[in-house]
């Protein structure tokens, strides 16, 4: 009997605005490289992948200076590479420093308030799992989804990132459920997948870009609005 669902908040609740291509664009205009949307996903692929990894080992919050300058540098690198286009690290480091100084911010889906909207209909407690450096109210707050989340936790209060186990066990105290009674959504193989099924929850891989359509070892959605539809088959 499922009775919580947790979402992660980058790329499955929320989004870059501009996207992560113009993003890109912009910054690698002044370098002469220029890229395509669809090498621009595939490098974030990589790259995302690439900082799961490290949280997992080292979290990227608690780097050095010199080794948060390697990871962005490297995390740029996979982005052009995947891009087609191979860099230096250092030149990566003068791109990721040029990409700083681009306003940007995360904008919500479109599918992100009615699929929250369902889940509490259906009488789920949802929450919000994140691996942000600020306390789960204010980024819940800053994205306008306090009325839709009835608990919001982050690795900042955590003292741990996904996916280890300690971040998904506080939101199973906060939203007091059983591991095999939760899900958590998510569209990182190694932080939201593999981190909830070690935690004991199922887990639910949502492939907005299209990187793993043939994965078949966990359910998986490319849209939230299918997600209620799989909630009800789990339920029973």
């Amino acid at each position: 009997m499922i009775t919580a669902v947790f979402f992660d908040l980058y790329n499955t609740l929320a989004g870059f605005r501009p996207s992560r291509f113009e993003i890109q664009s912009e910054a690698l205009a002044d370098f002469g490289i220029t890229v395509t949307s669809e090498g621009v996903l595939r490098g974030y692929h990589l790259a995302d992948a690439f900082m799961s990894q490290q949280n997992a080992t080292k979290p990227v919050r608690s780097l050095s200076r010199e080794e948060n300058r390697v990871f962005f540098a490297e995390y740029e690198r996979r982005v052009l590479r995947g891009a087609g286009v191979e860099v230096s690290q250092d030149e990566a480091w003068q791109i990721w420093r040029r990409i700083r100084k681009i306003d940007y911010g995360l904008a919500l889906f479109d599918d992100t308030i009615p699929a929250l909207e369902t889940c509490r209909q259906m009488g789920l407690t949802v929450g919000l799992i994140s691996n942000m450096n600020q306390s789960g109210d204010e980024l819940a707050g800053s994205m306008g989804l306090l009325p839709y989340l009835d608990f919001s936790i982050t690795s900042h209060e955590a003292g741990a990132e996904k996916p280890h186990p300690v971040i998904f066990e506080r939101a199973l105290e906060r939203a007091g459920a059983r591991p095999e009674h939760a899900v958590h959504v998510g569209d990182q193989l190694t932080s939201d997948v593999a981190g909830a099924a070690n935690a004991g929850i199922n887990p639910v891989l949502l492939d907005r870009d299209g990187n793993h359509r043939r994965y078949t070892a966990q359910p998986r959605i490319e849209e939230l609005s299918e997600l209620p539809e799989l909630l009800e088959r789990l339920r029973p």
